[in-house]
């Protein structure tokens, strides 16, 4: 099939690659000249593992443009995958899927299938549809599919080539238009959920909303078992063999960050207000997680008296690893807390990088002179290259040695062993 993908940033980026790694025409359109001309050029703009890869094998099916009228022309089906950032109330900017869709609508000469992949609040593809039916946009020209992503950064690749579920909202039953995601889709093997608009848009939110949950449960619980003596990784396990509540998203640590869990939790919330719902664990969930930076500056505090007259590497700047992305990441706000409050600070991360000069602090291109003269150690970040440290190195090179594990992802007695005090929270 011939697709146009509306929107290089990361889930268009990954989605056009798959879909041509699937055996499809792929046009990626950006209005982006600088990304475009890198995309070109045979770079992309984002660390993804293995996507570079794939668009290099899948280049002879695959252009970056930024020619939409060309794109719209060629395609049977357009994907939009722009973004739907948070305004300042919480609730979601659509402007850019607004512009997206009325430049798309204004190319279509003949019909399309439109797939919505951006994340919008419940009604919002309804609301598009109606509008283009009412500007003469008929079934003739095009239907709308809402068909979210479940895209996690790290291992993208895998989530859409291997999807736990495939979801499909529909306008109304349409044997015609599933018979078209079925071959787009082709080589794809995964359960479907078929259901309207509102049920897939409402799907996405609620389980990004639900596996942030766990991670405020899991931190809030932390807390209590640092007051008690018992250790949060113990507890997690127990529970988390519970079958009916399984061990993922249970690791206690900093906070949940990224471009998706923070801004679809705000989303969420502010449309359940705004149709007269309280959202009380919505905002529950987001209460703990905008505390838990501050129970980690508490606990340094307790730590290292000196503070904030000390040197502090911070091992982690992404939200999380295996990613450049440092949207909403608790490792900067972190970095940014501790140079607020007068600490020196040199910071490290294999891909990610600080956007902006911070008078205080450092970023190193190697761990171990991140370390060098540290008064404390933070794992802020559990990158595989953080975790193994020569921690033994570790403690020659810094001043002090305190190590304060902000993801829990440490083994407590093998940083002992190399002499270093290791803390986290809720740890024995």
């Amino acid at each position: 099939m011939n697709v146009c993908v509306i929107g290089a940033g990361y889930v268009g980026l990954t989605t056009a690659a798959v879909l041509s790694s699937l055996g499809h025409r792929v046009s990626c359109i950006d209005q982006d000249k600088k990304k475009v001309a890198m995309l070109q050029g045979g770079r992309i703009p984002i660390y993804e593992p293995g996507l570079q890869e794939l668009i290099e094998e899948n280049k002879n099916r695959l252009r970056f443009s930024d020619d939409l009228a060309a794109g719209i022309n060629q395609a049977e089906v357009i994907v939009v995958a722009v973004g739907t950032p948070s305004l300042p109330d919480g609730s979601s900017n659509l402007s850019f899927l607004s512009k997206a869709l009325a430049d798309a609508a204004a190319n279509i000469a003949a019909y399309k299938l439109i797939l919505i992949k951006s994340t919008v609040p419940p009604g919002t593809n309804r609301a598009v549809l109606n509008s283009l039916r009412e500007k003469g946009y008929g079934p003739d020209l095009l239907d709308i599919v809402s068909n979210p992503e479940f895209l996690r950064e790290g291992s993208a690749l895998k989530d859409m080539l291997l999807p736990d579920r495939m979801v499909y909202g529909l306008f109304e039953e349409n044997e015609g238009v599933l018979q078209l995601l079925k071959q787009l889709y082709a080589g794809i093997d995964a359960p479907e959920v078929i259901t309207n608009y509102e049920g897939a848009e409402l799907i996405k939110y609620a389980s990004n909303a639900f596996l942030a949950a766990k991670i405020s449960f899991i931190n809030e619980i932390s807390r209590v078992c640092e007051k008690y003596g018992a250790d949060i990784t113990h507890v997690a396990r127990g529970i988390g063999l519970d079958n009916r509540i399984g061990p993922a998203f249970l690791q206690a640590g900093i906070g949940y960050g990224g471009s998706c869990f923070p801004k679809d939790l705000q989303s969420l919330s502010y449309t359940a207000k705004s149709s007269g719902i309280e959202a009380l664990i919505l905002d529950a969930v987001q209460s703990v997680n905008a505390s838990q930076l501050a129970v980690y500056i508490e606990k340094l505090k307790s730590l290292v008296p000196a503070f904030p007259a000390v040197k502090t590497a911070v091992l982690g700047i992404a939200f999380k690893p295996e990613t450049d992305d440092i949207r909403e990441s608790p490792a900067a706000a972190l970095i940014h807390a501790l140079n607020e409050a007068g600490c020196e600070v040199s910071a490290f991360d294999p891909k990610a990088s600080l956007p902006e000069h911070l008078s205080g602090v450092k970023q190193m291109s190697d761990p171990y002179d991140a370390v060098t003269g540290a008064d404390v150690v933070i794992l802020a970040t559990d990158w595989q290259q953080i975790k193994n440290l020569d921690w033994q190195r570790v403690k020659q090179l810094m001043k002090g040695k305190t190590l304060l594990d902000a993801r829990n992802c440490l083994v407590p007695e093998v940083i002992r062993t190399a002499g270093l005090i290791y803390e986290g929270v809720g740890r024995l």
